[in-house]
């Protein structure tokens, strides 16, 4: 059975469809007011060739003040007269003083007239004004262009596609952060829900490493027993701090990266090569929240076993650049393209088979949200490895 679209889908396909419609009457109307305008314009030159005609076919005792009137009225509309064989006469309302012939003007400024007059025969049709002068017929021609007026709004529906656009872009950038801000708190909810569940067997698995003490069972199981539940304990805590904002404590990061890398080289393939290196065994001070950030690199070193597929060597290095200390991770795996080397910090990205994609998304929050420092791929090759760059800015003496 078919499932109804919600009420929200619904509403986010109205407003897109009303956005469109609305886009598209404001472009026909303008589209409108521009054939409109164009044509009056058209008209008042016509108009204008008339008066000009007339002017010129006027006898000396005959009143033209009303067609000397109309030519000069021409303010806004590019013109340019020319004779019968195509050679320029007059012009007017372009970037050039018509006090001079044409043939008496220099280079630059016949080549802008001679310019002006090409746009003008594609634009528009010539008006033909026919006249006598000392009883010779003469023809001439008057080109013009579309005024600035006129331009502007031909390019105005783009300018305000361009607005509308922006205004869309802004409205969807919101909306994005608003989802993002609930999915966020939603994972909160989540992290911090499991570890309220993880912390009620926690205290019965407490009580149950006491008892098998009593039952004298042997110390060494009892401490590897007592040591896992540790670690549970350990990840409830973690979880209990997503979302909230954690306290940094100055410790020194060389001995809390070693401490997080032998806790998973203990527990790993033998297959692996671990190594960890560090500047003269220098310690190096750092504000850090101790479970979140051993977090960070067990999940790194994770994945380099995973991209390994168990077999490989796992290269650590702490060292201090200016007031930075730098943590590298570098395994022999198989390499992240170029081209995902941000995108696999994005939440919901894996390419594991099982996996919620969330791994390298918290571990870059922490890095850059609670501890203010900066992680990303240095350098990766396929089917060569990947090295991870983490740098924090250390703690003040």
């Amino acid at each position: 059975m078919n499932q109804l679209p919600s009420s929200k889908t619904l509403i986010k396909w109205s407003l897109i469809l009303a956005s469109f419609l609305i886009v598209s009457s404001i472009l026909w109307n303008t589209n409108q007011f521009f054939k409109q305008f164009k044509n009056e314009e058209r008209i008042k030159m016509e108009v204008l060739a008339t008066a000009y005609e007339n002017f010129n076919n006027a006898d000396l005792d005959i009143d033209v003040s009303l067609e000397e009137k109309i030519i000069q009225s021409n303010r806004s509309i590019p013109m340019i007269i020319t004779y019968e064989n195509g050679d320029i006469n007059r012009w007017a309302n372009l970037d050039v003083e018509n006090t001079k012939r044409f043939t008496k003007l220099d280079v630059d400024d016949r080549l802008y007239l001679s310019r002006q007059l090409q746009i003008m025969k594609e634009e528009n049709e010539p008006l033909i004004v026919n006249f006598q002068l000392d009883n010779v017929n003469i023809t001439e021609k008057i080109y013009y262009r579309d005024s600035d007026l006129l331009n502007r709004l031909q390019y105005y529906p783009l300018g305000l596609l361009l607005i509308l656009i922006l205004f869309g872009t802004i409205i969807y950038l919101a909306f994005k952060s608003n989802k993002i801000a609930e999915q966020n708190k939603l994972w909160a909810g989540m992290a911090k829900e499991t570890a309220h569940q993880i912390g009620t067997p926690l205290s019965s698995l407490l009580g149950w490493v006491e008892l098998l003490r009593m039952e004298n069972v042997e110390e060494d199981t009892v401490q590897e027993i007592e040591k896992d539940v540790s670690r549970l304990n350990t990840i409830a805590d973690r979880f209990s701090k997503i979302g909230s904002i954690p306290k940094l404590t100055r410790h020194d990061i060389v001995a809390e990266t070693n401490t997080a890398f032998d806790y998973i080289r203990s527990r790993s393939f033998k297959q692996i090569e671990f190594n960890f290196h560090t500047e003269n065994d220098k310690p190096l001070y750092v504000d850090l929240n101790l479970q979140l950030y051993s977090w960070v690199i067990e999940n790194l070193v994770k994945n380099a076993i995973d991209a390994m597929q168990g077999k490989g060597k796992i290269d650590i290095h702490v060292t201090q650049e200016n007031s930075n200390a730098v943590v590298t991770i570098t395994d022999t795996g198989k390499g992240i393209p170029k081209r995902l080397h941000k995108k696999i910090f994005e939440p919901g990205y894996t390419t594991k088979k099982r996996g919620w994609g969330l791994g390298l998304s918290l571990t870059k929050r922490i890095i850059n949200d609670y501890h203010k420092g900066r992680i990303y791929v240095k350098k990766s090759e396929i089917g060569k490895g990947t090295t991870f760059h983490i740098q924090l800015k250390m703690a003040d003496n």
